[in-house]
Parts: C-alpha cells; sequence; structure tokens
C-alpha cells in the first residue's frame, strides 16, 4: 500500500504522524511524507520519502516568534487561540492544498493520513470523495468535538456536575462562540472560498473529525470526557509506539539507580521560550528533598538557557531517549502536551500539570477528571505550589492506582493492530465505492 502522511510543522504533530509512519514502513508500506523542510530528517528517519511544502508555507514553526514576531506578546486564552487557528492553521490550507496535489501527482497515494490540524485537507474532504485518495485525520491533540454538557474546547472546564454549572457553561460558550468561533468560522469560509470550495457549516475542529473517511484519535476511551453520540469516524487506538533513539543516553543515566524517587519536567518543544514557567520554579520546588532526583529536558534549546543555578540533584539535557527514561520515571511535571502525557501514562506514571496555552489547559483538565494528577490551572506555578503537587503525586496511594489503572487501558490496546485494520477497511470501502460508481 502507498501512503501520504501530512502533517502539520510541529514536533507535537510530526512524532505521532510519523511514529505512524514508521510503524507502517515496518510492515512494508511504502511511505511518503508532507511537511516543512525543517521536519525532513525526522521524516526521513522514519523511512518515508519526504516531500517539502510549497515555498510560501515552508518555515520553521519550531521557532514561533521567529516566524511570528508577535507571538511572543500574545497572552494565553482565547486571543492565543484565535492566533493559532486562523495565522498558522487556516492561512496555510491553500499551499497545503498545493502541496498535497503536487505529491499525489508523482505518488498515487491508497490512503492520506493527517493530524487532525491539517486543515490543508477540508479542500479534498469537502469535494467528492471519488475524485480523492480517502483520508484518515489523527487526534494528535485531546478530542475536539462538542461536548454533553455545552462547554466550550480550549476552556480547560470539568464535565459540568449539575444544572448550576450547565447554565453557567452556557454562558461562557456564548462568549467563545462570539469571539473565537464566529470570527474563525468566517475567516475559514473566507480563505475556502476563495478557493472556489463551499463553505462549512460547522467549526474546524468539528469538521476535521466528522469529515475524514477515518478518525484516529490517540488515547484510550479513559482519558477522554465521556459523549454520549460521537461520530461514527471516530476509533481510539491508544498510544503510539516511543520513536527509538531520537537521543543517546545521558552521560548521568547510571544516576537513575532507583535509590531516588525520579520526577520528569518537561516544557515540550513549543511553549518553552520562558524556562521560568517550569522548569526553573521545578528545580526550586525540589531542590531539598533527598529522596528525589529531578530530570529536566530543554525540548532541543541550550542547557544554558536555563537561567537559575542547577541543584545537586537535578540531571538536564536538551533531549533524551524517552523509551529509556519513561520506565525510570516516578512522576512527570508538564505543561500539557497531548502526547508527553498520554505516553507517561501509558507507562503509569501520575503527573503534575500547569499550562494554558495551546490546547494544554483541555488536556489538563483530564489529567485531574481522570484522577491519574494535579491541575494546577497556571501557566506559571510558584515553587510552593509545585512541591505540594508533586509530594502528593509521589506519596498519595490513589494518583498511582489511578495511574496504574489508566496503565491498563492502554496496554488493552493493541495500536499497531487498531491503525493497521481501519487503514484497510478504508481503502477497501473507497474502492468498492469506486467499482459502485462505475457500475452507474
Amino acid at each position: 500500500m502507498k501512503i501520504l502522511i501530512a502533517s502539520s510543522p510541529f514536533t507535537g504533530h510530526i512524532n505521532p504522524m510519523f511514529s505512524i509512519g514508521r510503524m507502517l514502513v515496518s510492515q512494508g508500506h511504502e511511505v511518503a511524507g508532507l511537511s516543512a523542510s525543517a521536519m525532513r530528517s525526522a521524516i526521513e528517519g522514519a523511512g518515508a520519502t519526504f516531500y517539502p511544502f510549497p515555498d510560501a508555507i515552508d518555515r520553521d514553526y519550531r521557532d514561533m516568534a521567529a516566524v511570528f514576531p508577535d507571538y511572543k506578546d500574545i497572552p494565553p486564552g482565547l486571543e492565543m487561540s484565535r492566533f493559532y487557528l486562523e495565522r498558522v492553521f487556516i492561512d496555510p490550507i491553500p499551499a497545503q492544498d498545493e502541496g498535497l496535489k503536487r505529491v499525489l501527482s508523482e505518488f498515487s497515494a491508497d490512503v492520506i493520513l493527517a493530524d487532525n490540524l491539517f486543515f490543508g485537507a477540508f479542500p479534498m474532504l469537502l469535494g467528492s470523495s471519488l475524485d480523492r485518495p480517502p483520508i484518515i485525520l489523527c487526534g494528535t491533540m485531546f478530542l475536539h468535538f462538542r461536548r454533553d454538557d455545552g462547554a466550550p474546547n480550549f476552556a480547560g472546564l470539568l464535565p459540568a456536575q449539575n444544572e448550576v454549572e450547565r447554565e453557567a457553561y452556557a454562558v461562557i460558550a456564548k462568549d467563545h462562540e462570539e469571539v473565537l468561533y464566529l470570527p474563525v468560522r468566517k475567516h475559514l469560509n473566507n480563505c475556502l472560498w476563495r478557493m472556489g470550495i463551499k463553505p462549512l457549516a460547522m467549526d474546524a475542529h468539528e469538521a476535521a473529525v466528522v469529515l475524514p473517511d477515518a478518525y484516529l484519535q490517540l488515547t484510550v476511551p479513559d482519558f477522554e470526557f465521556p459523549r454520549r453520540d460521537l461520530p461514527r469516524s471516530i476509533s481510539f487506538v491508544g498510544a503510539l509506539p516511543i520513536i527509538p533513539r531520537q537521543a543517546p543516553l545521558p552521560p548521568w543515566a547510571r544516576d537513575l539507580d532507583g535509590s531516588r524517587k525520579v520526577v520528569l519536567v518537561t516544557q515540550g518543544t513549543v511553549s518553552n521560550h520562558n524556562f521560568d514557567q517550569l522548569i526553573i520554579p521545578t528545580l526550586a520546588a525540589l531542590a531539598n528533598e533527598p529522596d528525589v532526583l529531578v530530570v529536566a529536558t530543554t525540548g532541543g534549546r541550550p542547557i544554558e538557557a536555563i537561567a537559575s543555578a542547577i541543584p545537586s540533584n537535578a540531571r538536564i539535557a536538551t533531549y533524551l531517549p524517552f523509551e529509556w527514561l519513561l520506565p525510570h520515571v516516578d512522576a512527570l511535571v508538564t505543561n500539557g502536551g497531548y502526547g508527553s502525557v498520554n505516553q507517561a501514562l501509558s507507562f503509569g506514571i501520575p503527573l503534575v500539570a500547569a499550562g494554558l496555552t495551546e490546547d494544554k489547559a483541555d488536556t489538563n483538565a483530564r489529567v485531574a477528571w481522570s484522577g491519574v494528577g494535579i491541575d494546577l490551572k497556571t501557566q506559571e506555578p510558584t515553587s510552593s505550589a509545585l512541591r505540594e503537587a508533586i509530594r502528593a503525586v509521589l506519596d498519595m496511594r490513589s494518583y498511582r492506582a489511578r495511574s496504574a489503572r489508566m496503565a491498563a487501558e492502554f496496554a488493552k490496546m493493541d495500536t499497531r493492530s487498531e491503525i493497521l485494520s481501519i487503514l484497510d477497511d478504508v481503502v477497501r470501502d473507497a474502492a468498492q465505492r469506486r467499482g459502485r460508481a462505475r457500475a452507474i
């Protein structure tokens, strides 16, 4: 089978998409990858043939402030969400669509896989299914579908417990609709109109779930808020395998010898421009804990960017091989990157979460709701709040027990078989549709 994987040019999207790509290559499939040139090595490292984005959008989005100089001045919340949706994910649609068509002219894919924010798939999805390969989108973030309690996504709200909360959520939802979703929908439909494509009657996030031939949510049902009426397109497929050998073992690897509890802290690869938000206060919080070894990863930034003294019980690296590290970790301190959270839970690691940007408030709300950790509900937690929360998840049996139960749910999932089966199903169904159309 020939498979085209298209990915938004962010590490948190590239890694899961080409973890799937690596899996497909190992099964003998031919894989091509479309993304920014900055992601070429990751794509080729998975065994895929690389195709770059068109020049207009071929940028290195790992440094958002370089691509968008006003990025650092945008506060967390609705303004940040609108910025991402309009400028980062909607404006590239025409060029992404051009890139898909260019690759398909050289690489006759049997199926297209893309992440849930690769909105460049919309033009094909809004056309005839007979004129394109089947398309599968992958949920690399929390499930972007309407909630039973009426709460808006991207507000970090727990499921409503009573009518009073539902009424309060309705007020919040109205504000989100006016400030975020209506203007973003107008922006998206103007983009589609300029391309000669019919408008969407729903939000972009919901369209990404409803329109494709299949939608793979990269978690287990127990880590998603319950809903009564999910679209048939959705399949929960568990956590993807960690891409191996992304970094060498650190020189201090032997320090993780089991004599101390290991706390891993990371700000990921997007919201890591200011280590004062999480890494530095975590190092300070645990500096005097004799039974704890703190491991921090800078997500590719130089270690010297940590502008504070490094405590004697801390170990730092730019990147770390997570396939080696996670089995040693007793707690994860995170700003809420979806992939990192799910990987940690698949190992039964309890969490302390503190992050409000991008999708992080909603991911962290799921951490609290599922009982696998503590959501500090802030972008910049204090060292004292971090210490209290970290000691709680390390010392209280309830967090470890809930995390262990979550790991058992992940273990029940045969992620590889689920994904391969869904791929086979959509390709077979597409062939049958074309056969019926030719017979008419």
